[in-house]
């Protein structure tokens, strides 16, 4: 179809990175490739920040959950939501306090996941690999004490930055049909489509490279989501953090 196309769908996250350097002139166009990602009223309210410095990159994965691919990437990429910007662009003509509700936190947060995923597409396309670290909110006031973050900003996630040192497999994604509604959301073939999916997952998942998750040769999809969900709240304490983060979620 086009080049673009066969590169998003060869998309595979990567955990494991040679001991190889990015240049500043490739982290500068992939960054840059980040700025043109869409963005609402251009109010551009996301930042990032690049982490090199090992002993850093060693506290993220400690509270990312030990996740040993922070350590190995040459670079790790942390994703802002950033109100701060746009506060401090405001005070240049008037002091007053930034009107904020949840629109504008949801507008900023998903600035930041739209600028990352361009810079996903352009680091693959140079060669690199990424994954995306939403471990890091399991303690998002360290990482934001370990990024001296000011209020109005928060952590979105990370992403690790490096050229690949293995070649997983591509992860199946749901049939088209279960994501693909015309007019009208339609509930009536969704289980049949999920049942369809947790074959191909079942088979993915019992013969990738490296073996079935977790020693489980009969892991599949819907599985995975009662693990995941059959549980505590999600990272319940995120609402308490982003309060104390001054964003206003009413």
């Amino acid at each position: 179809m086009s080049e673009t196309i066969d590169l998003l769908k060869k998309h595979r996250s990567i955990r494991k990175y040679k001991d190889t350097a990015i240049s500043e002139e490739h982290l500068t166009e992939i960054l840059l490739a980040a700025q043109a990602a869409p963005t609402s009223s251009n109010i551009q309210a996301y930042s990032v920040v690049a982490v090199t410095d090992p002993e850093r990159k060693r506290k993220f994965a400690e509270l990312a959950g030990n996740q040993q691919q922070i350590v190995e990437s040459p670079v790790f990429l942390v994703w802002l939501a950033d109100l701060n910007k746009i506060r401090t662009a405001v005070r240049l003509h008037e002091d007053i306090e930034l009107k904020q509700n949840v629109e504008l936190f949801l507008l900023a947060t998903i600035d930041a996941a739209l600028a990352a995923q361009n810079a996903t597409v352009a680091a693959e396309s140079l060669g690199y690999g990424t994954v995306y670290i939403g471990g890091i909110r399991n303690n998002p006031q360290a990482a934001t004490d370990l990024l001296e973050l000011p209020p109005l900003v928060y952590p979105v996630f990370g992403m690790c930055l490096g050229v690949p040192n293995q070649e997983p497999d591509i992860r199946p994604r749901l049939p088209l049909a279960a994501v693909y509604h015309r007019e009208v959301y339609r509930q009536e073939n969704l289980v049949k489509e999920i049942e369809a999916y947790d074959e191909i997952t079942r088979h993915y998942y019992a013969t990738r490279t490296g073996g079935g998750k977790g020693g489980e040769q009969e892991t599949k999809w819907s599985k995975e989501m009662l693990k995941r969900f059959n549980k505590d709240r999600l990272r319940g304490h995120m609402h308490d953090f982003l309060l104390g983060r001054g964003f206003e979620l009413k």
